[in-house]
């Protein structure tokens, strides 16, 4: 009986050396100096967080969702990685400051909840256009899915969190600092299981915000939208108090998963909201900026897998063109009332960025990246530039030299 019990102990301390002499043959500085190194291939990934700069025209920023932040400097002919050290690659937001070009905030963590969905690290900041950076709290935030920053004062910066996104948490909500991200306030809170997913400033009148909050819970195989805490709200005090909106006249009563919302630059009275809703969702507009409301167009095209898009975006010289992204992106030059079908390069389009200055200057992120466009859409830069594609499955096979085979999401399957 002896015998038996120790003849386990016997076999595993025989395979533990049999494990080492293996390993022992081959001599660690043989792979000492190996570094790793970029192999491939150059197509975008998933972006769901993009901007450009006011007068600099060859100048954008995105944000992937696995891979850090990228900067073009030629209009989007190239991009070079600029977080790279500093902190991790799902971004969720990123904004340059108005009055300061150098100056851009970072919001960790991307909006896009997936069931392959990655949380981020906080607020990161730089101070001389993405060279260096410096990490500003917020790091339990999980998801921050919009930064916007008060326009002549790039201290005046707020946060939309949406926190956890797997259970109850009170780190939700919107958050503000006036001393460039040393210190934070929330300042909106609706629960625990709903978070600050769009966020906007009034671009003619800073004092003036609006939020929307979302009641989401993500598990590996399931999504839960909606419900208590989901909400649109507008402050007109730069966030000292809040009116949830969503009670106004001409918003749908029943519940309410997420809301994307926008404001004119031509027309502070002129808001859009993107309303996801069983019996009533679709485009909403204000022209009393937000007191009461219209739903404008219940398109199935517009709202459809509302979880994964819902973005509004109104164009920045014309208050009755509006843009609505989801598989395809949807323009409407009448007020919402009907909307023309685009295509950029890939599909499964998530943010938008329209120049103040030139609405026909613009950069859409999507699940292949980030592209440019100088001619309102009509063409669009290439996303075989930016290797940031995100990979399900990597294999090799017994060619010499071998072959390199992957599953890229949403980009097929290549080889290398």
């Amino acid at each position: 009986m002896l015998l038996l019990m120790l003849l386990p102990f016997s076999l595993s301390a025989q395979k533990r050396k049999k494990h080492q002499s293996q390993t022992d043959q081959y001599p660690q500085e043989l792979y000492s100096s190996m570094e790793y190194r970029l192999l491939g291939p150059f197509r975008g990934g998933r972006s769901a967080a993009v901007t450009g700069v006011p007068g600099q025209p060859d100048l954008f920023y995105f944000g992937a969702a696995g891979g850090g932040v990228w900067k073009t400097t030629d209009g989007g002919n190239s991009w070079s990685n600029i977080s790279d050290g500093y902190f991790g690659g799902s971004i969720g937001s990123v904004a340059v400051a108005d009055s300061d070009h150098n100056v851009i905030y970072v919001g960790g963590g991307e909006k896009t909840v997936r069931g392959n969905v990655s949380s981020g690290y906080g607020v990161w900041k730089s101070v001389d256009a993405g060279k260096t950076w410096k990490s500003m709290g917020l790091d339990k935030s999980r998801h921050i899915s919009r930064m916007r920053i008060h326009p002549d004062n790039p201290d005046i910066v707020y946060a939309a969190v949406m926190g956890n996104i797997y259970k109850a948490t009170d780190e939700r909500g919107v958050y503000k600092t006036t001393d460039g991200g040393k210190t934070w306030n929330k300042i909106l809170f609706a629960n625990d299981m709903a978070g600050a997913v769009d966020l906007i400033i009034d671009p003619t009148n800073p004092r003036n915000l609006y939020a929307s909050t979302w009641r989401i819970q993500r598990t590996p195989y399931s999504l839960s939208s909606g419900g208590e805490g989901s909400a649109l709200w507008k402050s007109t005090d730069s966030g000292e108090n809040w009116e949830r909106i969503s009670d106004n006249k001409g918003f749908p009563q029943d519940t309410l998963g997420i809301i994307g919302v926008t404001v004119s630059p031509k027309n502070g009275d002129r808001v859009w909201a993107i309303v996801e809703n069983k019996e009533k969702g679709g485009l909403y507009r204000s022209d009393d900026a937000g007191k009461t409301w219209s739903q404008v167009n219940d398109e199935r095209k517009l709202r459809q897998r509302a979880w994964y898009y819902t973005r509004v975006y109104a164009d920045s010289e014309d208050e009755d063109k509006v843009y609505v992204l989801n598989v395809r992106y949807h323009r409407s030059t009448d007020g919402g009332k009907t909307f023309e079908t685009f295509n950029a390069p890939h599909g499964d389009h998530h943010d938008l960025w329209i120049a103040p200055e030139d609405s026909q200057r613009m950069i859409i992120g999507d699940d292949g990246g980030a592209q440019v466009s100088y001619d309102g859409g009509e063409n669009w830069s290439t996303y075989h530039n930016q290797p940031t594609a995100q990979f399900y499955r990597v294999t090799t096979d017994n060619a010499f030299p071998y072959r390199i085979y992957a599953a890229q999401q949403d980009n097929s399957t290549i080889r290398i």
